[in-house]
This record gives C-alpha cells, structure tokens and sequence, in this order.
C-alpha cells in the first residue's frame, strides 16, 4: 500500500512559516512577498528604502498586519546584516527561509565597457557579490543554530550565457560585463553552499530568470521575443511563484540548484 510522505502532504504550504526577503520592495522581491502571504508565510521584509517599504506595506494591507514586519536595512556590509538578521530573529524567534533579492548599484552602473570607472566597478562587485556572501554567511549561521533552514538567491540568464548584444542595438540599453560577473558569481556560492551545509537540515538554491518586462523600447522587446517560446519577456510573478515553490516542502528534495525561468531564452 502506497504511503504517502506525511512533510509533503501539504507541499505548496508555507503556513506558520517566517520567510525573509530581501530588497523586499523591489520587483521580484514585492511578487515573492504577496505570493509568499498567499501561500500562508509571514513575511519579514527587508529593503534599503523606508519609502519604498512603506510603500509596499500598504499594497499588502488587504494580508493580516500580524503576517507582515518590515525592517530598513543595508545587505551590502558586514555590520548591516548583521543588525537585520538580528532583528528579525528579535521579531519572529526562528527563520524558516530567506530570500536575498537585493539588488544594490553604484552610480555608475550600466556605462558602457569603455568607460566605467574602476571605483564603480569595484563597489558593484563588492555590494551585490560580496553583499550576497556576506548575507549568506549570515543567515547560514542562524539557520546552523536552528538546525534547519532554506537560503534562495536570485541570479539571471546573464550568468549563464553571453548576452544576446543585437537586442541592445538602437537603444540606449546595455547589459554591463560587471553584471554576468556577478550573477554567474552568485551561481558558484549557491553550489558551494550548499555543499558546504550538508547534512544540516539546510538547503541553498538559486533561480536565474529572463528579462522582467519594464516599459523597455518596443525594438528590445520584439528581438527579445524573438528568442523565446511563447512569452518573451517575463512578469515578475513568473520569478516569484518558483522561487516560493523553492521554499516550500514540495521541493525538499531540490538542493544546490540553480534554475532558468526564461521562456526558452536560453535554448
């Protein structure tokens, strides 16, 4: 007789769980939040911008206020996450699962290969890169003390495959060197993590999602729908429901992965 795992029964539930999320307020951050109270979390959300977290706090009013704390801080330093983690724990007691999407920029992101500055580039490389570590090194030490815990971070197709430069043409859009980099760097930690954390009751993984559609030139899109499926450019939701899949118990066999939510981009 076929017996059921009792942990997965309810395997798209993330009831009575704390989920920390940060760059909360951000697009990937804000469609986990809602879909991570719609699957029955407490969300502990987390961004650099009080007016932004004030700002979807209100858009998850129609949620119950107990479900929802917000917390400003900075991911990209040591003494920053420190202090977060801290409080959220101070909130909640334990955390169940963390979402890193912060997603932090120098003044010079985005100029073009021939003339970035170094500065720039090594402050891109050390808050989001670095930030990430950090932030994982963190979060890791708590979900240690716990004995259990799930880590997610966010890459992009960038760190997988070169970008597709034709799409750029006639348009003021790049896609930065610093930026495959980082995401292809933020692929290497996940794997490493979770390695690292075996047999601890903790899981690390990663989803590397196309383009988010955001008003981009009509020129862009069309060549970037070129290279896709059926969708082309993705919705935030789109990134959202995998990487809440990603915490949920359905998904406990899942570990040290990194997954393309792309539309076919990278076929």
């Amino acid at each position: 007789m076929f017996n059921p795992d009792p942990n997965l029964m309810n395997s798209t539930s993330l009831s009575g769980q704390n989920i920390l999320i940060t760059g909360a307020a951000g697009r990937i951050g804000s469609a986990t939040a809602k879909q991570a109270l719609h699957s029955g979390a407490n969300v502990l959300l987390v961004d650099i911008s009080p007016q932004e977290l004030d700002r979807l706090a209100a858009e998850l009013s129609f949620y119950e206020s107990d479900r929802i704390s917000t917390f400003v801080g900075d991911t990209s330093s040591r003494e920053g996450v420190d202090s977060l983690v801290l409080k959220a724990l101070a909130t909640c007691g334990t955390i169940h699962g963390a979402v890193h999407s912060a997603y932090p920029r120098s003044k010079g992101w985005g100029a073009e290969f021939e003339f970035f500055e170094s500065e720039h580039l090594f402050d891109d490389l050390t808050s989001q890169l670095g930030g990430a570590i950090l932030f994982s090194r963190r979060i890791i030490q708590c979900f240690q003390d716990q004995g259990h815990g799930n880590l997610i971070h966010l890459s992009s197709i960038q760190g997988i495959r070169a970008p597709k430069f034709e799409h750029y043409e006639g348009t003021s859009m790049s896609s930065p060197i610093e930026y495959s980099a980082i995401k292809s760097g933020i692929i290497s930690v996940t794997r490493w993590l979770a390695k690292y954390t075996a047999n601890q009751g903790i899981r690390v993984n990663c989803v590397s999602p196309g383009g988010i559609f955001d008003s981009q030139p009509q020129e862009f899109l069309s060549r970037y729908r070129q290279s896709c499926t059926s969708i082309g450019m993705l919705s935030s939701d789109h990134v959202a429901s995998l990487v809440v899949f990603l915490l949920c118990p359905g998904s406990a066999a899942i570990n040290g992965q990194n997954i393309i939510v792309d539309d076919g981009w990278t076929l």
